[in-house]
C-alpha cells in the first residue's frame, strides 16, 4: 500500500468510528479534502481493516488485572438483542459480544470469549448483580475475586454510552453479526480517542490527543503523513 493509500484509508475508517457518520457524509468530508472516494469504497475499507486497527489499538497498553462485566440491550431488526462488554479498571474496552439472551449460558460463552489467548487470569471480576455471572463465574474461573456491589460497576456501564450514541444514529442494527462486527471495531477504535476529559485542562487533553493520533499513525501505517495546513 502506498503512503497516499495508508492515509485515506485510515482517516476513513477514523472518521466512521469516531463520529456518528454515514458512509456517505464520510465521503463528503474526504471531497472537501480534495479526495475523490466512494461511499461504497469507505464500507470495504472500515469492514477490511475496522477490526484490524481496533485489535492493534487494544494491544496499547496492556489490560489492567480487573475486569468489569456488564451488559445492555440492543435493538437489532426490531428485536431485542443483548450487548455484553468487558473493560479493565482504566475504561479500555477488552471485548463485546453480541448475544440474543442474557442467561447464565450466554454469560459462560462470554467470559470464556474474553479469557481466551490470554496469558493471565485477571484478579478480579466486577459485576452487576446478574446471577448468571457468578454461575458462570465458578464454572469458568472459580479461583477469581468476584465482586458485585451497587455502584461498583460504572466503569463498564458508562463505557455503553457512546454505543447508545451511535445505535440512535444507525437507526437500529439490520442483524446480530453486522452488530457484532460493527461494534468490535467501534469499541476499540472509538474509546482510543475518548480519553477522560474532566481531569484534564485544555492544553493537556491536546498533549494526550496528540499522543493518541501518533498511535493510530503508527498501528496504520500512516506515521510520517506531511503536516496539514
Amino acid at each position: 500500500m502506498t503512503s497516499e493509500f495508508r492515509l485515506n484509508n485510515a482517516h476513513c475508517v477514523w472518521l466512521y468510528h469516531r463520529f456518528p457518520l454515514s458512509f456517505r457524509e464520510v465521503e463528503e468530508l474526504m471531497l472537501e479534502r480534495g479526495v475523490i472516494v466512494s461511499h461504497e469504497t469507505v464500507r470495504r475499507w472500515c469492514a477490511k481493516f475496522g477490526q484490524i486497527y481496533a485489535n492493534e489499538l487494544r494491544r496499547r497498553p496492556g489490560p489492567g488485572d480487573t475486569r468489569h462485566l456488564d451488559e445492555v440491550f440492543i435493538t437489532v431488526n426490531g428485536e431485542r438483542h443483548y450487548l455484553w462488554r468487558a473493560v479493565d479498571q482504566h475504561g479500555n474496552v477488552l471485548d463485546i459480544l453480541v448475544q440474543p439472551k442474557r442467561d447464565t449460558h450466554a454469560a459462560i460463552r462470554f467470559l470464556r470469549r474474553l479469557l481466551k489467548g490470554l496469558e493471565y487470569v485477571p484478579r478480579v471480576v466486577v459485576t452487576d448483580r446478574l446471577r448468571s455471572y457468578r454461575a458462570a463465574r465458578r464454572e469458568v474461573v472459580p479461583s477469581v475475586e468476584h465482586r458485585s456491589h451497587m455502584g461498583l460497576n460504572n466503569r463498564a456501564e458508562n463505557s455503553h454510552q457512546p454505543t447508545r450514541q451511535r445505535e440512535r444514529a444507525m437507526k437500529g442494527f439490520r442483524s446480530a453479526g453486522g452488530a457484532q462486527r460493527f461494534l468490535a471495531a467501534f469499541s476499540g477504535i472509538s474509546p482510543h480517542f475518548r480519553p477522560r476529559r474532566h481531569p484534564m485542562a485544555a492544553p493537556g487533553h491536546r498533549t494526550e490527543m496528540t499522543t493518541r493520533f501518533a498511535i493510530r499513525d503508527q498501528v496504520t501505517g500512516a506515521a510520517g503523513r506531511p503536516a496539514e495546513a
